[in-house]
């Protein structure tokens, strides 16, 4: 066993002399090793239900034979992180979660490992890690919240959002925002809709990462309880087997992950996580293989924001396993693959039912023929950019308009509730890619406040940011390069026309080469002054279309 090298023979006393500090005895030492990493904090409220699932955990792995051990990793909430400096802190905590990890499990010598993540960036960093590490792990989240319920329908983070844009632009009182305020988000977990926590929770589950239920199961529910002390059990069934994670998140295993993105209708964040976690696992990865997945994939599921419905009905309908086993019934997916359930998941989904083909249409009905993410590439984003194509309106699947050219977001949010972006118009943020925020923040405050005010159908949004998963709209995001690369969106000008063909995978800005080649030579690209761990990550980080990774 791994924690052999730091728990027998006479050399290592002294660390037997420090687990005996510890009130670990005898016996526990002769037991496998299983390091529990508890995302638990009191500011994140996907994460405030973290030290339950821990106990229930710690308790399954001792009932399986095991020595449970609890170590923490950080999460940052990116709700209340959104629209301000903090969202420069989300993206990059990815890798500290995955590097602090990694740090922790080396140090101590861990036979497996349990993750207990829930919210954004949190999810993938410990993903990266379990790949680095190679480990028998398993994955047991804090599940989603319930939707919340105002005036009788409904809600979610992304209905409190656009609540802002409609009180800015007059259309409901200051009373009705309280009113959502009080009653949007009424339960501790993850945001309620098919946003980046859910996405990534859900598709941990197709990775073979995660029991069933992982994904959709509700903070609230005593089956999540229920779960997590399954999952202690079996992550000693791994460690007895030797089924490590590299074992499970094989190229066949990522691939099936996309073909469930596409039909689950994800986040597009998840084209920022699935590229890296795939570099972990050595495992190649491109936007071109997401068009290519894209295309020959329905998309069956239209979860907040694309549409009415919330990860608490997803789970009654049968989850993630459903929407699979719809999936399989096209061949879509490689079933053959070894899950840590210590089976394939053709096994794992053999006898599972769609019970809601509301919720999750039948494979012959979907909303789509294709997925719920498109890439586009043109002269404006040459290495690629992404859109949730699901939630965009069939209207603004084609669109071309004057840009309106902002360089941050503080100055892009100022000027739609000012009333100043109208009908056709399509808004350039710039400068806050992976290295120019840096950080990469979400922009869900703009998209909100264009949807709230009544203009998703009629304004497209365009930057080298990125989008939360509660942003809906014609919201294109992860603009390759960046602009402060020198990429194409660095020298558009006001005025400009961008044409916009989301069914052709196309983005073009209509100026000359002659024209561009011009702006470059005279245009200055805009330096920020950063210091701290921004400063180091603006100096490491790769491109968007890469996943953002901190480059070797």
């Amino acid at each position: 066993m791994v924690k052999d090298r730091v728990a027998e023979g006479f050399e290592f006393s002294p660390a037997r002399s420090l687990y005996n500090a510890l009130g670990i005895t005898r016996e526990e030492l002769h037991k496998p090793l299983i390091g529990i990493v508890n995302s638990y904090n009191e500011i994140v409220p996907g994460h405030m239900n973290l030290d339950k699932i821990t106990e229930a955990v710690k308790l399954g792995v001792a009932m399986a034979g095991g020595t449970p051990i609890v170590f923490p990793a950080i999460a940052v909430c990116d709700g209340i992180a959104m629209g301000h400096v903090g969202m420069k802190y989300s993206l990059v905590t990815r890798d500290l979660i995955a590097d602090s990890t990694e740090a922790m499990v080396m140090a101590h010598g861990f036979d497996g490992l349990v993750m207990i993540p829930n919210c954004d960036k949190n999810v993938p960093g410990l993903l990266m890690a379990a790949a680095r590490l190679n480990l028998p792990t398993i994955f047991v989240s804090g599940g989603p919240m319930l939707a919340g319920r105002v005036g009788g329908k409904k809600t979610s983070l992304s209905s409190m959002f656009e609540a802002v844009g409609a009180y800015s632009a007059g259309k409901i009182s200051e009373e009705k925002l309280c009113e959502f305020e009080e009653k949007t988000c009424p339960s501790c977990g993850s945001c309620s809709g098919m946003y980046t926590a859910n996405s990534m929770n859900c598709l941990t589950e197709v990775l073979g990462m995660g029991l069933r239920g992982n994904g959709t199961i509700p903070a609230a529910y005593s089956a999540r309880i229920q779960l997590a002390k399954h999952a202690g059990m079996q992550i000693m069934e791994l460690v007895r087997q030797n089924i490590r994670a590299r074992d499970i998140m094989t190229k066949e295993a990522i691939y099936n992950a996309l073909t469930a993105d596409m039909a689950l209708g994800c986040s597009t964040n998840s084209m920022l996580h699935l590229p890296a976690i795939a570099n972990e696992c050595g495992v190649e990865f491109s936007l071109d293989l997401a068009n290519e997945i894209s295309e020959r994939t329905p998309n069956l599921c239209h979860l907040a924001p694309a549409g009415p419905t919330y990860m608490e009905d997803l789970n009654e309908a049968g989850g993630v396993y459903a929407v699979l086993k719809e999936l399989s019934k096209k061949n879509l997916l490689n079933t053959d693959v070894m899950t840590c359930t210590g089976k394939t998941l053709g096994e794992n989904i053999a006898n599972v039912v769609n019970r809601d083909t509301s919720i999750i249409r039948d494979i012959d009905d979907p909303y789509s023929k294709t997925g719920g993410i498109a890439a586009l590439f043109g002269n404006l984003a040459p290495n690629g950019c992404v859109v949730k194509r699901s939630a965009v309106a069939p209207e603004m699947l084609v669109h071309e308009g004057p840009a309106r050219v902002f360089n941050s977001e503080e100055e892009c949010i100022k000027v739609i509730y000012e009333g100043g972006i109208k009908a056709g118009d399509v808004v350039v943020i710039r400068y806050e890619g992976p290295s120019g925020g840096p950080g990469m923040r979400e922009m869900l405050s703009p998209t909100s406040a264009i949807a709230g005010a009544g203009l998703d159908k009629e304004v497209a949004l365009i930057t080298d940011g990125r989008f939360s998963g509660a942003t809906r709209g014609a919201a294109i995001g992860h603009v390759s390069p960046e602009a402060a690369s020198g990429g194409t969106i660095a020298y558009v000008h006001e005025g400009d026309i961008i044409s916009i063909d989301i069914p052709n995978h196309s983005i073009t800005l209509k100026v000359s080469d002659e024209e561009l080649e011009k702006r470059r030579a005279e245009d200055e690209l805009l330096k920020k002054n950063v210091s701290g761990y921004l400063k180091r990550y603006a100096a490491m980080v790769s491109s968007a279309d890469k996943g953002a990774i901190i480059n070797k």
